[in-house]
């Protein structure tokens, strides 16, 4: 099988092939007309834009003949030259909330503290010996937060669980959670603990 390269392959025509024209060196391109149409347009705007300069010229002065007559010079007393560097006077206040805030008492409606219904205690660990219960609260410990060791009997056995708190609020709890977190302790969680 042959390969073709139908990409360059020029397409075949139908009827009678067309003469080539070859211009010759000596033939010259035909010169190109002076764009009289262009030149039209131009000196035509160019004529509006002047048209349009010369109605706005006096236009200024034509507003101040309606206004009201332009009063002379001579007319006009002389002033007292100010000082550039002086200050305008000083403008008078409107506004009386300064005084009204001085002088106003505000009376605040504060509810009651009530003391927390539950508090908070935090779980750390629950453990097979009391080895291992010791050494999770020496860790919490270098973190500077103390814990407890309590001895609970489960259905398995002893178990020792290392717990902190009680909490009064969720806040102080989730605060020392987050300091354990980032000392690598991820296995606490809170609970709730009615008084």
């Amino acid at each position: 099988m042959t390969n073709r390269d139908y990409a360059k392959r020029s397409p075949a025509r139908k009827g009678k092939a067309k003469p080539k024209t070859t211009r010759r060196k000596s033939q010259a391109p035909a010169p190109r007309r002076f764009p009289l149409v262009l030149l039209l347009v131009t000196l035509a705007l160019l004529a509006g834009f002047g048209y349009f300069l010369w109605s706005i010229n006096n236009s200024a002065e034509d507003l101040d003949e309606k206004e009201g007559p332009v009063v002379e010079q001579a007319d006009v007393k002389p002033t007292k030259k100010k000082d550039p560097k002086a200050l305008p006077p000083k403008p008078k206040e409107k506004w009386t909330y300064q005084q009204e805030l001085e002088n106003k008492e505000v009376e605040v409606d504060v509810p009651e503290v009530t003391a927390p219904t539950h508090n908070y205690q935090m779980q750390c660990g629950s453990f097979r010996t009391q080895s291992q219960a010791d050494q999770m609260k020496a860790v919490i410990a270098f973190q500077g937060l103390e814990s407890d060791i309590s001895k609970v009997r489960g259905t398995t056995g002893d178990w020792y669980k290392v717990s902190l708190g009680p909490y009064e609020r969720k806040r102080q709890a989730e605060k020392h959670r987050h300091i354990l977190q980032k000392a690598g302790i991820d296995g606490c969680f809170l609970m709730y603990v009615k008084k």
